[in-house]
């Protein structure tokens, strides 16, 4: 059996570990391994080439993706869809492991309904934000990368007297913004899915100034595009100079944590157990197993962030 793999949307740290961890357990199936370098849009232009254990010698350590990834704007022409499946019927391949988020399985559901190419699907995003998934390749390293920011920041703060306002990537989802608010004892947490009231946080900062405060964090998702509003918010109502810091695509990056390396190897060895007998799926992680979804389940499904974790926030957000 002749299987590619293929990352395509955001990189994110646990994607060489993955890589690696196919090329190795395909071998031990008995499969041949092929990579699809630049994600869909190579798909797209026939960049199909087998990989051996030579590819992924010493990558265990790096971020990003050794394949290289893309966004594509050809993929939602049919006749470039089309191209990409003739490509790898070219090649040979039997099946199709992709490592992406939301946007990227979205794209195979399409694929798969017009060529009906077997695949398996791997969360692969910082974001987090796959429904039915608790856990995407990317994340945990996200995560540490904000929290030493956070932790280098606390110490410019405190020595200042300042407000900093940290902006966490995610797009419209606010799971970065709200776990490293919790995780780093943030002041203040904003984020796209609840509504906040500044008037009640405001109330509560005026009387833990009085109590001794000196300076503050606010961690603010990306989705919202308010920081520079709630720089000056801090500035004019609460009466603290500030600074915004964005942090950016450094959260992309980073050397994956173990926790990546673990879950990047268990997640592609599931994928590979099944893509002869039971294809056509995403690999979750949900309530601490993995356990395998149907596309259609997926795509169809909201994703919601998690409750517990929420009620923990709400006195940052000036909720009761």
């Amino acid at each position: 059996m002749n299987i590619a793999i293929l990352t395509s949307g955001g990189d994110s740290s646990g994607m060489n570990p993955a890589i690696k961890k196919f090329v190795e357990c395909a071998y031990e199936k008995n499969f041949t391994p092929y990579f699809v370098y630049d994600g869909l849009e190579g798909l797209i232009d026939g960049k199909i080439k087998k990989a051996y254990y030579k590819d992924v010698a010493g990558i265990i350590y790096r971020g990003g993706t050794i394949i290289r990834s893309s966004r594509s704007k050809r993929w939602y022409e049919k006749r470039y869809r089309k191209t990409a499946f003739e490509n790898l019927k070219q090649n040979g391949i039997d099946a199709l492991i992709v490592l992406g988020g939301d946007g990227s399985f979205r794209a195979l559901d399409v694929f798969y309904d017009e060529f009906k190419v077997p695949f398996m699907g791997i969360p692969a995003t910082i974001d987090n934000d796959i429904a039915l998934n608790e856990y995407t390749i990317g994340v945990d390293t996200a995560l540490n990368v904000i929290r030493g920011a956070i932790d280098d920041i606390r110490d410019t703060a405190s020595s200042f007297s300042r407000a900093f306002v940290i902006e966490t990537m995610g797009r419209e989802c606010g799971y970065l913004a709200l776990t490293s608010a919790i995780a780093n004892g943030a002041e203040m947490c904003l984020i796209p899915e609840v509504e906040f009231n500044l008037e009640k946080l405001k109330k509560r900062y005026i009387q833990e100034i009085k109590n001794g405060r000196s300076y503050f964090i606010a961690v603010v998702a990306e989705g919202l595009k308010i920081a520079e509003k709630i720089k000056e918010w801090f500035e004019k109502e609460i009466g603290f100079e500030s600074r915004v810091t964005i942090l950016g695509h450094i959260q992309r990056g980073g050397s994956p944590t173990v926790i990546e390396r673990l879950r990047a190897a268990e997640f592609t060895k599931k994928a590979l157990d099944n893509i002869e007998t039971n294809p056509n799926k995403i690999v979750t992680f949900y309530d601490d197993k993995f356990v395998l979804r149907d596309l259609k389940e997926i795509v169809n499904s909201k994703y919601e962030l998690d409750k517990e974790m929420l009620e923990l926030a709400k006195p940052l957000m000036g909720k009761d």
